[in-house]
Formats: structure tokens, sequence, C-alpha cells
């Protein structure tokens, strides 16, 4: 009889920002710890940074077409333009259920090919795997021109205990 598999404690990795350009090197450089099967799940206030950190991760990945906001189109597909997987990138702003009034969007189908990228996801598309990295983008809010982000990688799951977060930060 096998033992249970020992729980993995999350990892974590807290970067501070301070440009959409350093927003998106973020993203270039997390791309390359990404694969195919991989959910990344992006939380944070309206022109937090989201859309810039996942266009540096299609540039990381090498997709076709411009990542921009799928905010009227809910998702959309960028194939990869050599042997890397495809990113779907989702925007769960205005859906408000959970999982199921995100099933016509098929991401279960998608994830084992795919690194699916899910703005505004929390408490939408947390059953869709156990393994998820986690990105919460914090700014200062109000009346501000501060480029300011705190950005906090969180990885749960078997997939993300060594995957190398802390490097990020190097």
């Amino acid at each position: 009889m096998e033992a249970p598999a020992a729980p993995h404690n999350p990892a974590e990795t807290r970067l501070t920002v301070t440009s959409p350009e350093q927003m998106r090197e973020l993203g270039r450089r997390l791309a390359k710890l990404l694969r195919a099967g991989d959910l990344v799940m992006l939380t944070g206030e309206l022109g937090a940074g989201k859309t810039t950190l996942t266009r540096g991760l299609g540039e990381g990945l090498g997709v076709r077409g411009a990542v921009t906001s799928p905010t009227f189109v809910i998702a959309r597909v960028h194939p990869s333009l050599g042997d890397g997987p495809p990113l779907v990138h989702v925007d769960a702003y205005r859906l408000g259920g959970g999982l199921d009034e995100m099933e016509d969007l098929d991401l279960d189908v998608s994830l084992t090919d795919s690194v699916i990228v899910v703005e505004w996801g929390e408490g939408k598309v947390e059953d869709l795997t156990e393994d998820r990295l986690q990105v919460v983008i914090h700014r200062a809010v109000g009346d501000t021109k501060d480029e300011v982000r705190h950005v906090t990688l969180t990885g749960l799951g078997r997939r993300w205990a060594e995957a190398g977060l802390d490097a990020l930060d190097a």
C-alpha cells in the first residue's frame, strides 16, 4: 500500500515592479517556467498590469497574435509559432458565476495542451486543477500616476513545489 502523498506547501515569491516594461519582462521570464497544462490566475485592480504581464507571457511563449485584453470576447487562443504550447487568454471579469458559467469555454479540454491565463479568475476556475499559479498584483489606488506594483506569485500543488519561482527575482 502506498503512503499518502505529502501535502505541498505553496511556493511563493514577491516582487516589486516599477514600470509597464518591467511587468512585460516579468511575463517573459515567467514564460520560461510555463508548460502545457499550466493554469495561471491573475488578480488585481483595473489597470494593475494583468494584461501587460500576459503580453510578456505571450512574447516569452512565442505565440501568434497581439495579446490584448479579451474583455468583450471572453477568451482568445494564441497558437504557438514554434513547438511550444498555445496561450489561452481568458478575461472572466464579466462572468459572475463559478466554473459552471465558464464551462462553455471548454477550459478543461484546453488545459492539457495549453497554458491558460485567466484574468479575474478567482472563485471561478480553481476547480480546473489543484496545480495552479496565482499571481496577485497590488497597485496604489485612487488618483495616482504611481507605476509601482507589488506582485505575489503563489504556486499551488505538486507542479509548483520546485518550479523555481524564486529565480524570477534574480
